[in-house]
């Protein structure tokens, strides 16, 4: 099984969820959309899969910079391109098992995920 961790190197949040992952022997690998982007086909996935309004993160700093008229009449399109033209604006993590998906990290969410 491949599982990949997406977020930022950087997010107190990514640092439990790797912690974790180590401590329960999980193997994984790290794509950091800060500095390797994200493309639009993984972006649409995971907003059909997991709802955009769950994907981008409204309560973060990135978003709350934004004006007012960037931030009005949001839908799964626009809130796709502010997305990509900011990845920090996504939710983090974003973990991948194999087309699974699972967004955000708590510990008991991560063990029936991965059963452990």
């Amino acid at each position: 099984m491949t599982t990949i961790i997406y977020g930022i190197k950087n997010c107190d949040t990514m640092k439990k969820a790797f912690d974790w992952l180590k401590a329960h022997g999980v193997a994984y690998d790290f794509h950091d959309y800060k500095t390797s982007g994200i493309d639009e086909a993984s972006l649409k996935t995971w907003c059909s899969a997991l709802g955009w309004d769950k994907v981008l993160n409204r309560a973060g700093t990135t978003f709350k910079k934004l004006d007012e008229a960037e931030k009005a009449d949001l839908d799964e399109a626009k809130a796709i391109r502010l997305m990509l033209s900011q990845p920090s604006m996504i939710k983090r993590p974003v973990l991948d098992q194999d087309g699974k998906l699972m967004l955000g990290f708590k510990p008991e969410h991560y063990s029936d995920f991965f059963g452990a």
